[in-house]
């Protein structure tokens, strides 16, 4: 992934470096599981640790020139290794392990890590919302279907929606790390013909994974899964996102994005202020939603490995934990800072519909008054369109029409945004749960 859109702590996970050192953890766990069963001496074991060579930029440069000789990853890796801590106790590095051994198990405990740090920025976004919800849960906005007006709802219901979402994401994040946090150690197509599993339960154990049945991969499903929640949290982003964008517009302004001291919204327009974050945060999820297709390919090996899978996860796995951490991070910001322009809401809602927003509440109380539905309903369309052709106020046209019913006071009810929007506290109830 571009720097543009690597969070640090998020890209230290991904390095070639950190790779290497869970690789070189691995072996090194697995040879002193082995010693304390007898395979391995004891002696030699101690010696792999205590002469295991730091994993730092010039190891990485020494196993990557040694993989132009090999072909081979894993192959190269090892042989930098056994050579680092040399002859006759480096060559139990690796002993009974298959590459899948290693590097399967190594990046279960990196996407576990990633996890982690997606569930807590999970938290975070999570917390934004529902804050804003609370605190907007009385501001009227005008409810759109198909883009256009249809009823009044409030900013505060937008955002406990997005916040609920959000909960539900966190719980998909934190069922894809407790499926994604698995190793295995069995050997070449999984039947533990040369090593114990005792092996396998006891690097398992030391770093945080469950041991699982395997091929010589574990299998893809789990990858996939990891991939589905990264891209379910692009997508409620997007969802917001394009919410955002929308209110923004010119035609509406009832929201718009924080603009810092000294930014410029467009290089030719002074007037500008674009909703660019918004739009950017809508392009990344498109890309969330590509690794996840990639990842769902990867599910179906031949027989019990092939390694079509290893070229797309080196791509997908880290930039879709870079894109969604970059991503709930940034909607975090923007949720919390989001400027909401009550007042033009409010006039968009009222004034800007000419009161159409109200036409159900009209069709109502006319079928209360003794209408048929459908006797209703044909009063209601027909001053309703007028009132949008003429440029006026739906009530004034309905005062004229003789054939509405309602007096003052029913027109006044029908009219009332504040009984439109009475149970508005609903979704405030709905976010009680939410941590």
């Amino acid at each position: 992934m571009i720097p543009r859109y690597s969070p640090p702590d998020m890209a230290n996970l991904f390095t070639d470096a950190a790779r290497f050192g869970l690789w070189l953890e691995v072996e090194l766990l697995a040879t002193e599981a082995q010693a304390l069963l007898g395979v391995v001496p004891k002696e030699d074991a101690a010696i792999c640790r205590a002469k295991a060579p730091t994993v730092d930029d010039v190891f990485v440069a020494d196993v990557l020139a040694r993989e132009e000789i090999t072909n081979h990853d894993v192959a190269a890796f090892v042989d930098v290794v056994q050579e680092r801590i040399g002859a006759p106790a480096g060559s139990y590095i690796h002993f009974g392990l298959t590459s899948s051994d290693v590097v399967d198990t190594a990046l279960s405990a990196t996407l576990t890590r990633a996890a982690d740090l997606l569930l807590a920025d999970l938290d975070h976004f999570v917390a934004a919302l529902r804050a804003r919800a609370l605190e907007l849960m009385h501001v009227p906005v005008t409810g759109r279907t198909h883009g256009m007006h249809a009823e009044p709802t409030t900013f505060g219901a937008k955002f406990a929606l997005w916040a609920l979402q959000a909960d539900r994401d966190r719980r998909r994040m934190r069922q894809a790390r407790d499926g994604i946090a698995v190793g295995k150690l069995s050997g070449a197509v999984g039947t533990f013909s040369n090593i114990d599993p005792e092996v396998e339960a006891s690097v398992c154990a030391a770093l945080g994974l469950e041991p699982v049945p395997a091929t010589q991969v574990i299998a893809r499903d789990r990858h996939a899964e990891f991939l589905w929640a990264c891209a379910s949290v692009g997508a409620t982003v997007e969802l917001m996102c394009t919410e955002i964008r929308h209110l923004a517009r010119s035609e509406l302004g009832e929201a718009e994005e924080p603009f810092g001291a000294g930014q410029k919204g467009s290089s030719a327009m002074p007037h500008k202020r674009n909703p660019i974050l918004s739009e950017r945060l809508c392009g990344l999820a498109r890309l969330l939603r590509g690794y996840l297709g990639a990842g769902l390919e990867d599910v179906a090996l031949w027989h019990e490995r092939d390694i079509s899978h290893s070229s797309v996860e080196r791509v997908a796995l880290p930039d879709a934990s870079l894109l969604a951490c970059y991503v709930l991070r940034k909607a975090t910001g923007l949720a919390a800072g989001l400027v909401i322009h009550a007042d033009r809401a409010l006039d968009n809602l009222v004034n800007g519909s000419f009161g159409l927003v109200f036409s159900q509440s009209v069709l109502l109380a006319l079928v209360a008054g003794g209408l048929t539905r459908d006797e209703a309903y044909r009063i209601v369309q027909r001053d309703a369109r007028a009132a949008w052709e003429e440029r006026r106020p739906f009530r004034e046209v309905l005062e004229e029409d003789p054939a509405v019913t309602l007096d003052k006071a029913g027109l006044d009810e029908a009219f009332d945004l504040t009984r439109t929007l009475r149970h508005a506290d609903r979704f405030a109830d709905a976010l009680e749960d939410l941590a």
